[in-house]
């Protein structure tokens, strides 16, 4: 059941443009990555949710500011998809 859930979090090309992002800058802000995969705000942090909920990223809070990164703990499947990004 985990295994579909991952696979269905990492299946859409927004969540993994934000994978393939974090995967070479290491931690951004919502704005960052919102500016950087050409998106709303709004759209993003909910892909960011998403993404959080299945453990595939870890996040901190800041103030106002949330900042995103890859889960130090990842499933292989994630890190293969990672990796082929």
């Amino acid at each position: 059941m985990k295994l579909e859930r991952l696979l269905k979090a990492a299946a859409n090309q927004r969540r993994l443009d934000i994978l393939k992002f974090l995967s070479r800058g290491g931690e951004a802000s919502v704005a960052d990555i919102a500016d950087c995969i050409k998106l709303s705000f709004k759209a993003t942090s909910k892909h960011l949710l998403i993404l959080t909920q299945t453990d595939i990223l870890d996040r901190r809070q800041v103030s106002l500011n949330i900042y995103y990164r890859l889960a130090k703990s990842q499933h292989s499947v994630i890190k293969t998809i990672i990796s082929n990004l």
